[in-house]
């Protein structure tokens, strides 16, 4: 691409940050599934799905890096928990296996959504990993589709999924957060579509996937969070200090 102007260069930033910090920090709650998932098929899928996230937030880290002249591990593990700018929908505890399953439906949804605009992104790095990304996470949905479908056929479990998705839904929406100098993604090519429109293409794509399952949509447009991609929980300050626990303890140690 030709150079960018600084402030374009800022959003893009910005923009990279949110794609890896929400694969990063869902690919480990969902590590810790690890050794009590519903069943041993289970237990090694959720695994692998969470170190597909983790390697996915790793190619945007890298690609962030680059931008920036800055180191990948250090954006991943350097940081306090309040300069993280994943969506709220990752703010919650793991939970139990509906509201797991819940949250991974909706996020698997609105990644769908967001990497198929990605992938004709005017930046080269962009459309060629989001290209990549789809074609893995095509499977990621598939195997969340395949549990709710699962969990809606029983009334338990079905009546936590409801209850799931209830309250998940409004922590949803903060994925299409705007971002800082989005227009100007827009206006070079970076973002084909503002992050509003990628917004009303999930809500359509969800509605119509949750209503095939029996489900109820919980609501329509709910109001964007204002802090949706900024307000950190005690359970996600609880969860940085788990996976930062070994780069805090020897600060600028290989291995």
């Amino acid at each position: 691409m030709t150079e960018l102007k600084a402030a374009t260069r800022d959003a893009l930033a910005e923009l990279l940050l949110t794609l890896a910090d929400d694969e990063f920090v869902l690919g480990f709650w969902d590590s810790e599934w690890t050794g009590i998932a519903p069943m041993l098929e289970e237990d090694v899928a959720t695994s692998s799905i969470a170190q597909d996230e983790i390697g996915h937030a790793k190619a945007w880290y890298e690609l962030l890096a680059e931008l920036t002249d800055d180191d990948a591990d250090r954006i991943a593990y350097g940081r306090e928990p309040e300069a993280y700018r994943h969506a709220a929908l990752m703010n919650h505890p793991r939970t139990d296996w509906a509201f797991t399953v819940a949250r991974r439906f909706l996020y698997e949804t609105a990644d769908a959504v967001r990497l198929e605009a990605l992938s004709r992104s005017s930046h080269p790095g962009i459309a060629g990993l989001a290209a990549k990304m789809r074609r893995e996470e095509t499977y990621h949905l598939l195997h969340w589709s395949a549990w709710m479908r699962r969990l809606a056929e029983g009334d338990e479990t079905r009546a936590r999924i409801v209850a799931a998705l209830e309250r998940l839904w409004p922590d949803a929406e903060a994925i299409f957060s705007p971002l800082a100098g989005e227009a100007a993604l827009v206006a070079t090519g970076i973002l084909p579509d503002g992050l509003a429109a990628f917004r009303a293409a999930w809500h359509e794509r969800t509605a119509t996937e949750l209503r095939g399952l029996g489900l109820p949509v919980p609501i329509g447009y709910a109001p964007m969070p204002t802090e949706g991609r900024t307000l950190r929980t005690d359970d996600f300050r609880w969860l940085w200090g788990e996976f930062t626990s070994v780069a805090r303890a020897e600060p600028g140690a290989t291995w």
